[in-house]
């Protein structure tokens, strides 16, 4: 048997499982059964009768869903055969996906969430069923208010995208209701915070300005002067930025806002390295939100279950999303009555939040405390000052801005130098590092950093992993060197080779369920 070198840090040796896994809706077969449902007893049908006379028409299916035909053991293979070829938190050092952090989440807040009395309960059933659930929401506002200084949450939103509209339906209501919505027509936002601080905004109808930043990298305030006016409907902002850069004049920006009446909303969605160290409240902020699905460790959502909590100031509370949770010195109940009924946004998603996600959020708070929250914003940035240091000692990466300082909890890096050197780009070396299991991330588009990888390692991983991580990109940026063209026809040990990317940014040509696959493609 072949000794194996455990001193190199790099997995060589790695390989992905990989093979051909159908998608279900191909393995069904007519017939075929993974359940059967009893019928119903006699009795049962005598009492309850024709259960679907009372249904509209119209809510009466005329034939039954396409869903797919398949026994237990062959819906568990494909399953597990799937969960083997995924990368993620679980089995991979989740160090490269910065701005959206992601951490180890503890298995015992997951074990809560399946308990039987959490998982079989429905959002629907009367409050007074439902006591120890609505607490928990209830206890974890007061905590998010702890936390940022807001007056009250909403955790209806169903991601950070979501809040952000929230916010901007937020903002929309004030100003309706004091008369100036039409004149109130702009959202200002930099290029640096999340790219939804501009898009949801858009949605909801504002026009975008955009905020470049100065020489050093942060939001140019002389700019920003010329940009407030009394057309500024809010401030919409990410601080630190996604490149990891702290604007520490934050509140110059914000006060300028107030002065011309407009609101201001804090993106704290890079917040890993803020907790107990800064507050939305005292920087100015008028709204802000957390991603409970990132920052408080239940597991990122990938467009499912996720909260974007939304808090907002006494001011607005009428405004935000709900029904809410009070407690009234007896028992806990929804409140319907906070809402302006002529301005108010209403609801942004069904229900009043991802019940799962909170507890778990909550149960992680709980066990962390005040402390322990702070611990893991001078862990985090800790980590990421010693992965930056390490890194920048490489020729070949660079991190544009404030030379010389640190930044927070992640860096947005460049490898421009590597493709100058060698004609192999940042994706080329995102596809590499799924040969080693690790994640890359590169940048939001449009580049405005060139061949940009922005990274962020969090409080999770070690020193030690750590090192594996920045061993690795070492050893790819020496194979590009040497050989460029292995490392642009990456992925090699992977799930799958080099995919044709060349329909992403063309809707037409997208296929996110079987029903459009089919309507598209056979």
């Amino acid at each position: 048997m072949k000794k194996i070198d455990r001193s190199n840090k790099v997995r060589t040796g790695f390989h992905q499982a990989k093979w051909d896994e159908p998608v279900i809706f191909e393995l069904s077969q007519a017939g075929e059964r993974g359940v059967l449902v009893p019928q119903a007893d006699p009795e049962v049908q005598e009492c309850a009768g024709d259960v679907l006379a009372g249904l509209p028409p119209a809510l009466i299916r005329k034939t039954p869903p396409a869903l797919p035909e398949i026994s237990q053991p062959r819906v568990l293979r494909h399953y597990a055969r799937l969960s083997q070829q995924t990368l993620g938190a679980d089995v991979n050092m989740e160090i490269g996906q910065g701005t959206c952090t992601v951490k180890y989440s503890p298995k015992i807040n997951d074990q809560l969430a399946r308990l039987p009395g959490m998982a079989e309960m429905h959002p629907l059933q009367d409050e007074s069923t439902a006591q120890g659930i609505l607490e928990i929401f209830h206890a974890t506002d007061l905590y998010m208010r702890e936390i940022s200084g807001m007056d009250r949450f909403s955790f209806q939103p169903g991601g950070g995208s979501q809040a952000i509209l929230a916010m901007a339906s937020i903002a929309f209501a004030y100003f309706s209701s004091l008369g100036e919505a039409d004149k109130r027509d702009e959202i200002i936002t930099t290029i640096y915070s999340h790219p939804s601080d501009a898009a949801a905004p858009h949605v909801k109808g504002y026009k975008i300005i955009y905020l470049h930043p100065d020489k050093d990298g942060y939001p140019d305030l002389e700019a920003f002067k010329d940009a407030v006016s009394e057309r500024t409907a809010g401030f919409f902002v990410a601080n630190p930025e996604d490149t990891g850069v702290y604007n520490k004049r934050v509140l110059e920006f914000t006060k300028l806002v107030h002065e011309h009446g407009g609101l201001t909303g804090y993106d704290q969605a890079n917040v890993n390295g803020l907790l107990g160290v800064t507050r939305a409240k005292e920087a100015g902020f008028d709204m802000c939100f957390f991603n409970l699905h990132k920052s408080f460790s239940t597991p990122h959502g990938c467009g499912g279950p996720a909260v974007g909590a939304v808090g907002v100031l006494k001011h607005l509370e009428r405004f935000i999303p709900g029904p809410l949770i009070d407690f009234d010195g007896e028992k806990y109940c929804f409140n319907y009555g906070f809402a302006d009924t002529e301005f108010g946004i209403g609801k942004v998603r069904t229900f009043y939040g991802a019940a799962p996600v909170v507890l778990k959020t909550y149960a992680w708070i709980r066990s962390m405390g005040p402390d322990g929250l702070y611990q893991v914003a001078k862990t985090s940035v800790l980590n990421n000052n010693y992965m930056f240091k390490k890194l920048m000692e490489l020729d070949v990466v660079d991190a544009p801005y404030i030379p010389g300082k640190q930044r927070v909890e992640q860096v947005r890096y460049t490898l421009e130098k590597l493709f100058e050197q060698t004609g192999v780009s940042t994706a080329d070396v995102q596809r590499r590092m799924m040969d080693f299991g690790m994640h890359y991330w590169q940048s939001h588009h449009p580049y405005y950093i060139p061949e940009p990888m922005t990274l962020e390692p969090t409080e999770t991983p070690s020193k030690e992993d750590i090192d594996e991580y920045i061993a690795t990109l070492k050893y790819i940026f020496e194979e590009a060197k040497a050989d460029p063209e292995h490392v642009k026809s990456a992925p090699h040990s992977s799930v799958c080779h080099q995919l044709d990317e060349s329909g992403m940014d063309d809707p037409e040509k997208w296929a996110i369920t079987w029903r459009t696959y089919l309507k598209k493609y056979k």
